[in-house]
């Protein structure tokens, strides 16, 4: 049996043992970011969003990932600066993992399983090919900053391609039926 998504051990960015369980009834949004991005602003949008949200229980949860053209090459510890300083981040940050490939973390393994499609995949992928990137395979994560939605109920309600902004209406309407249950 897998192990719940709840209870798959992770990491803070300053070093402390979490879980997805230590948010039980809020609504989380789950984002592999990168500080150097061509979407690395989208922190911005993603900071609103918290601070928009966060009393009607929606979490932004950031794991650092360095799984796209070695855009997130720091340390925790100057991820976490840049975040505060450049974007003054207040939602929870985590230490940084593989979101793809043979090292996936394990959250990301389930994330994918149980959400293999993301609304709004297609240009994102059109783009990354244009510049001659080699997109990663669907069903994978994509590249930086994809999204994923997790329902107070802990199940995965939804998933976002990376070029979905925090202010994109599909993840706003997700976000908000996520939060009314």
């Amino acid at each position: 049996m897998t192990e719940s998504i709840q209870t798959i051990a992770l990491t803070t960015i300053d070093g402390q043992p979490a879980t997805l369980g230590d948010y039980a009834g809020k609504v989380l949004l789950v984002v592999n970011v990168a500080s150097k991005c061509g979407l690395t602003p989208q922190y911005e949008g993603l900071e609103q969003l918290y601070r928009d949200k966060k009393d009607a229980g929606l979490e932004v949860l950031g794991f650092p990932a360095n799984d796209f053209k070695g855009q997130e090459p720091g340390s925790e510890a100057e991820i976490q600066q840049f975040c505060q300083l450049t974007y003054d981040v207040t939602f929870p940050m985590f230490s940084k993992i593989a979101v793809t490939g043979e090292g996936i973390h394990p959250l990301y393994a389930q994330l994918v399983a149980a959400q293999p499609q993301a609304t709004g995949d297609g240009p994102m992928r059109e783009k990354l090919a244009g510049f001659g990137i080699e997109p990663n395979p669907a069903p994978g994560v994509l590249w930086n900053f994809e999204k994923f939605l997790i329902g107070r109920d802990g199940k995965v309600a939804g998933r976002f391609a990376p070029d979905v902004t925090a202010a994109d209406p599909r993840l706003l309407a997700a976000i908000d039926a996520a939060l009314a249950q």
